[in-house]
């Protein structure tokens, strides 16, 4: 372990203006299984009746603020959401009173951060996209490499992140973070793994996948399902866990090139049903526990990763690629870590 120390502050900008649009709900027949191919901002395609348990009709879709380069990573603390926008290299904090804040400038020369969360300590945990690493930032501030390299080859670039109940943090390691991502000259790693990191030890789960992405567990943490772009036809893989926190060999869950037309995934998350939420180009894909297509709702500029929020955690946030949104859900998120950081950032 080592640290680097960054450049840190907080500073207030101008409070949010949300602006609430109405969802238009669009009823297919069964038989069809096709997506409206028209993107519209907020409209529902729903092509089962098992989304109205999800979504009412009165949801509204809010969008926050936009104008970022490329967001990414929400993750909900103690009242208020950070997430990361990979242009700019810098983490903002958004609170629905007082607004957005940069939370982290990050220093980062290369690119991201990307995903993001919490520890079981309440310590954010970083992928350092461009920087090909998973970070840890400390009480100080200063952020500690947990992993960086496998077997003496640098990784990838570390995409998105979740954490076990455990404290087993998993991870994804595609290439798109390097400039000729997967034949750039700098790639070590043959493959792109999906990864576990548990007290200094870094253990390889996956290799077969060519381009996992966002990744979440189900409630009871029996499954792990992760997305893969799969060269243009991106599928959800799902595995099973077994007790010691590996992964069985894993099954294409759901086909989302074939089914919804999708030409690639992002992030994810599950609610204590175990439905699942992938964003996705066209925006983000509501799949049952049992592979179901429930619906999609629509984003003009794509969907790139979402978080559960609130208290009571039925407040799905998504973030566009430049416009963070969220909308009210029936069911709440399943859970996660969600602690209050607690290192100081000074104004």
């Amino acid at each position: 372990m080592h640290a680097f120390n960054y450049m840190t502050r907080q500073a207030a900008l101008n409070r949010i203006a949300g602006t609430a649009f109405l969802f238009t709900f669009v009823l297919l027949e069964a038989a069809c299984g096709q997506d409206n191919r028209s993107v519209e901002f907020g409209k529902i395609v729903q092509v089962d009746p098992g989304l109205n348990r999800i979504l009412t009709r009165d949801a509204k879709l809010e969008k926050l603020i936009g104008g970022f380069g490329l967001l990414e990573g929400p993750v909900w603390s103690s009242g208020y959401l950070l997430f990361s926008d990979m242009k700019s290299h810098v983490i903002y904090k958004w609170h629905p009173e007082s607004g957005l804040s940069v939370f982290l400038k990050t220093g980062f020369t290369k690119g991201g951060p990307n995903g993001l969360a919490f520890d079981k300590k309440g310590r954010l945990v970083i992928c350092e996209h461009g920087n090909r690493r998973v970070s840890r930032l400390e009480t100080d501030g200063s952020l500690t490499v947990l992993a960086e390299r496998y077997r003496g080859k640098r990784l990838n670039s570390p995409n998105d992140l979740v954490y076990r109940s455990d404290g087993l943090l998993y991870f994804t390691d595609p290439p798109y973070g390097l400039p000729g991502k997967y034949a750039d000259p700098q790639k070590d790693l043959p493959y792109s793994g999906i990864f576990r990191f548990s007290e200094g030890n870094l253990e390889l789960l996956s290799e077969e996948l060519s381009g996992p992405n966002g990744l979440t567990f189900s409630p009871d943490e029996k499954y792990l399902y992760v997305g893969d772009d799969n060269q243009g036809e991106p599928v959800i893989q799902r595995y099973e866990v077994n007790p010691d926190g590996t992964l069985s060999k894993g099954e294409v869950f759901f086909n989302a090139g074939s089914v919804t037309k999708a030409t690639s995934l992002d992030g994810m998350k599950s609610d204590i049903e175990g439905n699942l939420y992938v964003t996705a180009s066209t925006g983000m894909i509501i799949i049952s526990p049992t592979g179901k297509h429930l619906g999609t709702l629509q984003v003009p500029e794509g969907a790139t990763n979402i978080a559960w929020g609130d208290d009571d955690q039925k407040m799905l946030y998504v973030t566009g690629a430049k416009s963070l949104y969220r909308i009210r859900i029936s069911i709440p998120g399943s859970p996660a870590f969600r602690g209050q950081p607690i290192h100081s950032v000074p104004p």
